[in-house]
């Protein structure tokens, strides 16, 4: 066991953690692979489980559980729970070996009602008690229109999170005003733990920004926005693409330069085309984690859009905002303890003396939120450079890497120490599949030997 740094806590845990890992293009793959040699490197013993293929040494198969839980029983488990397929093979272990959740997503309703029903026998019953059992108030026929796949966007109002929630030791979110809200929704502790993220500029990156610049065809003196993440709907690219063309017509310098794997279903570059945007927006398409800080630098701004959401935070933003990127963002109540100004007018959203960080631009106003946002980045460089100085002044005071990892700590010793809640459930969660396994071993006069409950 690796000694802590002086200085830093430690606690000298077991720590069976369940994620989703690299080669997975899942951000919280990639969270995981940052945090965890930190934990370990503070004296926390983790051991990391996933679902398929893992990249070298970097986690169990996931069916590796249960025998060594048996054997050496972990002093906690750990969950990085969202709404995506990447965490599908958590749901067998979060009731039986209850834990640490924490909760990357506040609505994973989508990603466990595709689970249940999108399988070559739907288990249409289980979904239906799930639902009830989490959303008790619910019209009884409600559960009936998403399992026919017209759920829609009633997904946000039906999170389906209480039962999780409500099994677990502790929950922990990346927010401060999320936490309070799905505490005081669902009766139950909930931590915030900083989001931090290593500095993307270090150690330097490998191409120069005007090197990825003219790799892309960005001309000189172009002032270049970029976005990074899949390129979907959610991540308001149609909106970021109108609010450009109507900046480009007055300022052709404005660029963007779109980072992240493209979606089947949205059709980017074809959109800049019908707006005459065609020389203007470049398509980076995918690229490696360590390539990540060079593009940054290549950026004058980034835009981290959302909408809708699910209560995630954005660790691209966190990038963006640790290499001292100006950004604009879509003003979301679960990032209100992060200070922002209004994109429209340049004014502080919240009272105090912090600095903002990010401009933000409210929903209901997006297009001028963001053809002002754009505006001001394109006449005020030196409105855009401090709002990229205060932003990685923001994330050097409490959220790099090691901030978070010096936080987890005693995150999970205090869930540690706390009992596992009797929490009422379906029965099909309850079960242990002991019944099933008695029934193939009866013929053969085999006893079943351990209950795995």
């Amino acid at each position: 066991m690796i000694a802590p740094p002086v200085g830093r806590p430690s606690w000298p845990g077991r720590v069976a953690w369940f994620s989703p890992v690299p080669p997975s293009s899942s951000g919280i793959a990639a969270y995981t692979a940052e945090l965890v040699p930190a934990l370990r490197a503070r004296g926390v013993h983790v051991d990391v489980f996933a679902d398929g293929p893992a990249s070298g040494d970097a986690a169990r198969h996931v069916r590796d559980f249960v025998w060594l839980q048996r054997r050496a029983p972990y002093d906690l488990t750990v969950y990085h729970l969202g709404n995506a397929r990447c965490h599908d093979f958590m749901w067998g272990y979060l009731f039986h070996y209850p834990g640490l959740v924490v909760l990357h997503d506040a609505q994973i309703h989508q990603a466990r009602a595709r689970q249940l029903l999108q399988r070559w026998v739907p288990r249409r019953d289980d979904y239906l008690a799930e639902f009830a059992a989490s959303h008790p108030a619910a019209p009884a026929d409600l559960a009936r229109l998403f399992a026919a796949g017209l759920g829609g966007s009633l997904y946000g109002h039906w999170p389906h999170v209480a039962l999780v929630l409500r099994s677990a030791r502790l929950t922990a979110v990346h927010s401060v005003p999320l936490a309070a809200r799905l505490a005081d929704a669902h009766g139950v502790d909930v931590d915030a733990v900083p989001m931090g993220v290593p500095d993307p500029l270090q150690p330097a990156p490998l191409a120069s920004a005007a090197a990825v610049r003219a790799r892309h065809g960005v001309p000189d003196g172009a002032v270049v926005v970029g976005a990074f993440g899949g390129m979907t709907p959610e991540k308001r690219l149609p909106a970021l693409l109108r609010a450009t063309a109507g900046v480009v017509a007055r300022d052709p310098r404005l660029h963007l330069l779109l980072v992240g794997a493209p979606a089947a279903h949205y059709d980017v570059a074809g959109e800049a085309r019908a707006l005459g945007l065609a020389a203007h927006v470049h398509v980076a398409g995918f690229v490696d984690d360590a390539d990540i800080g060079a593009y940054l630098a290549a950026m004058d701004g980034c835009a981290c859009l959302r909408w809708p959401t699910n209560g995630e935070t954005s660790a691209s933003w966190w990038r963006a905002m640790a290499a001292g990127r100006a950004t604009i963002v879509t003003d979301l109540v679960h990032q209100g303890d992060v200070p922002v100004l209004d994109a429209r007018n340049w004014r502080p959203l919240q009272s105090g003396a912090a600095a903002a960080v990010a401009a933000a631009v409210p929903i209901l106003d997006e297009h001028a939120g963001l053809v002002a946002a754009l505006t001001t980045f394109m006449e005020s460089p030196s409105r855009r450079a401090a709002l990229g100085t205060a932003a990685r002044a923001f994330w050097q005071a409490g959220h790099t890497l090691d901030a978070m990892a010096d936080a987890y700590v005693p995150l999970l010793a205090r869930a540690a120490g706390r009992p596992a809640p009797r929490a009422v459930l379906p029965a099909h969660l309850a079960a242990t599949g002991d019944g099933r396994l008695t029934a193939l071993l009866a013929p053969f006069g085999v006893p079943v030997p351990v209950s795995v409950a």
